[in-house]
């Protein structure tokens, strides 16, 4: 029986932008999810940012500022059970699905050190890991299929359903759906033992980073940088 067959837990964030170094979290999920779908747990969390939410971020999630403001908790407090919760699952090395991995972990890596609390890595005394990332995944087995990657174009490829798209508790089901769905569908990825399956990502990752840097360069950007690093994108300092 493969991974796609066992206990998974998923993970999303929503948040007031795409910069990992200085975007905030609003909402997070963490659930857990039995081999047939249905939910064992389901922790969720609305953090008012601190800061601002732009209006086209609120357009995406449904969060504004104010409702943040007035219904959110303390980011400080809610980063924490976030962290916490998140290792938890880790310690009991329980896989992680991340839609996007190397997006959501280091900017919750970000969050921790902006308040002064242990990240993840930190807590484990390792890197986070067994990750699977349906994002990742999907380009690796089906490299040169045309059209978006996206998770609602994903759910749609595979056939699983997404109710609520940008709501992370439904982002996070439906990163688990596709990501059974890939293990279903690729026999060889189902069967890949859960820290082989984690380091074929960390080469794919990184392969596929190289290829879009490539890509950028030859469309007219000489300079144009793609991270490569996976599922964690180390603090520049």
């Amino acid at each position: 029986m493969g991974w796609h067959q066992e206990l998974l837990v998923s993970f999303d964030l929503e948040t007031t932008g795409t910069d990992v170094d200085r975007d905030r979290i609003v909402t997070a999920a963490l659930i857990r999810l039995e081999a047939d779908g249905g939910e064992a747990e389901r922790r969720t969390w609305l953090l008012d940012p601190g800061v601002p939410i732009p209006a086209e971020a609120a357009a995406i999630h449904g969060v504004t500022t104010e409702f943040a403001r007035e219904h959110g908790q303390d980011p400080a407090t809610g980063v924490e059970e976030i962290a916490a919760a998140l290792t938890a699952a880790l310690t009991e090395r329980i896989p992680l699905v991340v839609m996007n991995a190397r997006y959501d972990l280091s900017l919750l890596d970000r969050e921790c050190r902006r308040y002064g609390l242990p990240t993840p890595a930190e807590r484990l005394g390792r890197r986070p890991a067994p990750v699977i990332d349906p994002l990742v995944l999907d380009k690796h087995v089906d490299r040169y299929r045309k059209g978006r990657r996206t998770l609602q174009a994903l759910c749609a490829h595979y056939g699983v359903p997404l109710d609520g798209a940008h709501d992370a508790g439904a982002d996070a089901v439906a990163a688990a759906g596709v990501a059974r769905r890939i293990g279903e569908r690729y026999p060889r990825v189902a069967e890949t033992a859960l820290q082989e399956l984690h380091a074929l990502q960390e080469r794919a990752a990184a392969e596929q980073a190289a290829s879009f840097q490539r890509y950028l360069r030859r469309a007219g950007d000489p300079l144009a940088t793609v991270e490569s690093a996976w599922p964690l994108i180390p603090l520049k300092v």
